[in-house]
């Protein structure tokens, strides 16, 4: 019997998972996923706990409740890879031999790469919401802190959902706000780029919305140093941004196994066909989601369509035909801006976010680039959808793994 070996029980790990079993015969294909972890998280609630608009037990489940019966779960750590032996060594001193590897090793915050970062105020006045320890942690501070200047922070791209930390913001506003005590809070957004976002007509939107709320932007911060005495962040030209709560993102790297193996680039991220979703390591070692280095955002929607091309490829590769299939580097992102309101953008490689309508083109019912209800209702709706659609690799109908222009505005 043949082996595929999927690492990592995240999104695109068990969703994978869930593709794989379907299409390969159970008496031909040993299929193992692994994980040292035994919980799976939605991570996009991790920007929604700290405001307490969901609760930890909607956002923690168990891996296994995900993983197909038949899909061995090996729940242990993995060490290193060995491409030339065909193999990964785990850390009970198992070495277990694949005959195809999937990398789903995602990417983890690394704050000790920002001298002072995870120095003594981490998590007292210095806190991250992209872990489940730090957005619980930063729930109980907002809880009870009493305002004064609130500074969140981008430390270097590429990060997880690249619109999480504007989401953070505008939500911030709206936190305050309710609390009736936005006067005594001061919201400064600090990034690494030019402007909100990485694409020209989402970025002015976004900056719209930036100075309708009252939240001023510090662009092109590129951060040496967190000073905990001073309570300042400084960049490399010795610029400042003073700050009683930080909320930051730190670096995103991959994982550690990736370093341990040998087999990433500077942040570990794994070297990988854009299209294809071969990794350019070995041809029988695939990856999928944050662990690639593909220029499109890590995001959950990025990994769903991610998904369908590559069980395709992987098919194909089995079969010894040309991996046909193309992934377009197609994501799409509610983006929560305060107020019962998101806006929702969609685009790929080659088009950026514009206005129209989605996932039926001219019909909807979501408006992208466009602030309203509908959006923010989508994005709540979408927890639902994670846990007993999507993780289970079940068809979302009318949304394709390529990204449609019909109905979209390109002028």
């Amino acid at each position: 019997m043949k082996r595929l070996l999927i690492l990592g029980a995240g999104t695109g790990g068990t969703i994978m998972a869930n593709h794989l079993r379907k299409a390969l015969k159970p008496g031909e294909w040993e299929i193992a996923i692994a994980d040292a972890r035994d919980k799976h998280y939605y991570q996009p609630g991790f920007l929604f706990l700290p405001f307490g608009q969901y609760a930890p037990e909607d956002i923690v489940k168990p891996i296994t409740d995900f993983i197909p019966k038949d899909v061995v779960f090996l729940h242990k750590e993995a060490q290193k890879i060995n491409p030339a032996a065909k193999s990964v060594s785990f850390a009970d001193g198992e070495d277990y031999a694949y005959d195809i590897l999937i990398i789903a090793t995602g990417t983890e915050i690394a704050p000790e790469e920002v001298a002072g970062m995870a120095g003594p105020e981490w998590r007292k006045s210095v806190f991250d919401f992209y872990s489940f320890e730090g957005a619980l942690a930063l729930r109980d501070k907002l809880a009870t802190w009493e305002g004064g200047r609130l500074v969140v922070h981008i430390t270097e791209m590429p990060i997880k959902c690249p619109v999480a930390p504007l989401e953070f913001s505008f939500l911030a506003d709206s936190f305050f706000k309710e609390k009736n005590m936005r006067d005594k809070v001061s919201i400064t957004y600090v990034t690494p780029l030019s402007g909100a976002f990485t694409k020209p007509k989402a970025t002015a939107t976004l900056e719209y919305l930036l100075k309708e709320k009252n939240i001023a932007i510090e662009p092109d911060f590129a951060i040496e140093s967190v000073d905990n005495e001073k309570k300042v962040i400084r960049d490399y030209g010795g610029r400042e941004v003073p700050f009683d709560l930080l909320v930051t993102v730190p670096t995103n790297k991959g994982s550690e196994l990736i370093e341990n193996s040998g087999l990433g680039d500077d942040l570990a991220f794994v070297p990988t066909d854009k299209s294809t979703l071969q990794s350019k390591i070995h041809p029988d070692i695939f990856v999928i989601g944050d662990a690639t280095n593909v220029p499109t955002s890590k995001a959950g929607s990025v990994v769903h369509f991610e998904a369908e091309i590559l069980t395709e490829n992987i098919l194909n590769y089995i079969q010894s035909k040309d991996m046909k299939a193309a992934f377009d580097g197609h994501a799409n992102c509610f983006v929560e801006t305060g107020g019962g309101k998101a806006l929702l953008i969609d685009f790929n490689y080659d088009h950026e976010p514009v206005e129209g309508t989605f996932p039926i083109p001219g019909i909807g019912p979501l408006r992208l680039l466009k602030e309203n209800r509908i959006n923010h209702l989508g994005k709540l709706a979408f927890r639902w959808i994670y846990w007993n659609i999507l993780l289970k690799a079940r068809p979302i109908p009318f949304v394709t793994p390529e990204m449609q222009t019909a109905g979209k505005n390109f002028n």
